[in-house]
């Protein structure tokens, strides 16, 4: 369309500004008012509507009677002269409700990724980065850094390496994990909600999550507790461990003598993984030189551990995973199980319940309960009964489920 000269007037500006800037909104619009209008502008506006007499600073005008004057004059409504006088007019509710949508799909995506859904302990940390909001009010940066930290959850717990090395390895940048930086704060945020700790309030306390994370940790004096392991190949570990097996004791693995040995593996069907060490204890005492392969994590699994369950687990062998009846038990065993491949074993709800009318109270509290990914029920039935059964009280079930695998027996 044409718009005659008259309309683009400068003193009408505030008309179509005003106008461009209520239809942008996307509601219905039935009258506009302008404000503060001058001497020149008045006039202008007094023409245009074939007024007698100059309006008011601020006057209210029906769009109605602007459409017919505008429709006399171009042919066309209000909303299309000062389209064609301002530009497109947007749709601010449209796309309000757009990004409204796309930060739902964002927070709805997170919540539902396998890192999270593996640990749903992590939910807590959605929770708190979906309080922090958008990174630069953007959600494909905020989905671009969730993705980035979200890998680097995955690939933990590490070998020991250095923080500079693990970020090549999993980013190919050096500095991605940088010390302050936001993606660093990301992942160091989630680690400390899985086991329960406040977000790390200084440097020393960030040196401490990635070293109990696997990350420039003491590769000698981080270990994993084993019994009854009987494993091939010519590293120098193997015989090691069988020679403590036929012994009948317990003995600890460095994780510098887990990453020196290349070739361990187990001929068997299935290897016992238990939280805590009294029941390794009580194993080693009943089943002596005849102990079935059992490893312990000792609470929360170091870098050591996982890295033997892993290679056990890549040997053949199904890892079966008991702990406590407790929301840390549950934490534990869904981060073993996320990061192992491990299996269940006797930690149904019906286990639970089974175990706490089998064992004399009275019982702790279990603490703060997040779900279990491999039994729906079980994180509901211990906030019902509000009490925490612990390792050492199933411990009798426990040994009579290894007996059938005990070497000889």
């Amino acid at each position: 369309m044409t718009v005659p000269d008259r309309l683009r007037d400068a003193d009408l500006k505030p008309l179509w500004s005003e106008l461009h800037r209520r239809f942008s909104t996307g509601a219905q619009v039935s009258r506009v008012t302008v404000k503060g209008l001058d001497g020149g502008q008045r006039a202008a506006l007094a023409d245009l509507l074939g007024m007698d007499r100059y309006p008011p600073p601020t006057v209210s005008l029906p769009v109605a009677s602007l459409d017919a004057v505008l429709l006399e004059l171009t042919g066309c409504d209000a909303r299309t002269v000062t389209e064609e006088i301002r530009g497109p007019i947007g749709d601010r509710a449209r796309d309000r409700r757009e990004r409204e949508r796309e930060r739902a799909a964002l927070w709805e995506w997170l919540a539902g990724h396998p890192v999270v859904t593996a640990e749903p302990a992590l939910l807590g940390w959605v929770a708190d980065v979906r309080r922090q909001g958008l990174v630069s009010a953007s959600v494909p940066s905020t989905r671009a850094l969730l993705e980035r930290a979200l890998k680097v959850l995955a690939a933990l717990p590490a070998d020991g390496v250095p923080l500079a090395s693990f970020a090549t390895g999993v980013l190919g940048d050096s500095h991605a994990l940088d010390d302050g930086g936001r993606l660093s704060g990301l992942v160091l945020r989630a680690r400390a909600v899985l086991q329960g700790a406040e977000p790390p309030g200084d440097a020393q306390e960030r040196r401490a999550l990635w070293e109990l994370a696997g990350v420039e940790c003491d590769a000698l004096s981080t270990s994993v507790l084993v019994a009854g392991l009987r494993p091939a190949g010519p590293s120098v570990l193997a015989p090691v461990l069988r020679m403590w097996a036929g012994a009948g004791q317990a003995s600890a693995v460095t994780l510098q003598q887990l990453r020196d040995s290349h070739d361990l593996r187990l001929d068997v069907p299935e290897v016992w993984v238990t939280e805590n060490p009294t029941v390794l204890a009580l194993a080693v005492r009943r089943f002596g030189d005849r102990c079935p392969p059992l490893v312990c994590s000792s609470g929360w699994p170091n870098s050591a551990v996982i890295r033997l369950l892993r290679t056990l687990g890549g040997s053949g062998a199904t890892l079966r995973y008991h702990g406590d009846f407790d929301g840390e038990g549950l934490r534990i065993a869904a981060y073993v199980m996320a990061k192992t491949g491990a299996r269940p074993w006797r930690m149904s709800s019906g286990d639970y319940l089974a175990a706490l009318d089998a064992a004399p109270g009275p019982h702790p509290p279990p603490g703060r309960v997040t779900e279990a990914p491999w039994d729906d029920g079980l994180a509901q039935a211990l906030v019902a009964r509000d009490a925490a059964v612990l390792e050492e009280a199933v411990a009798g079930s426990l040994l009579a489920d290894m007996e059938p695998t005990s070497p000889r027996s």
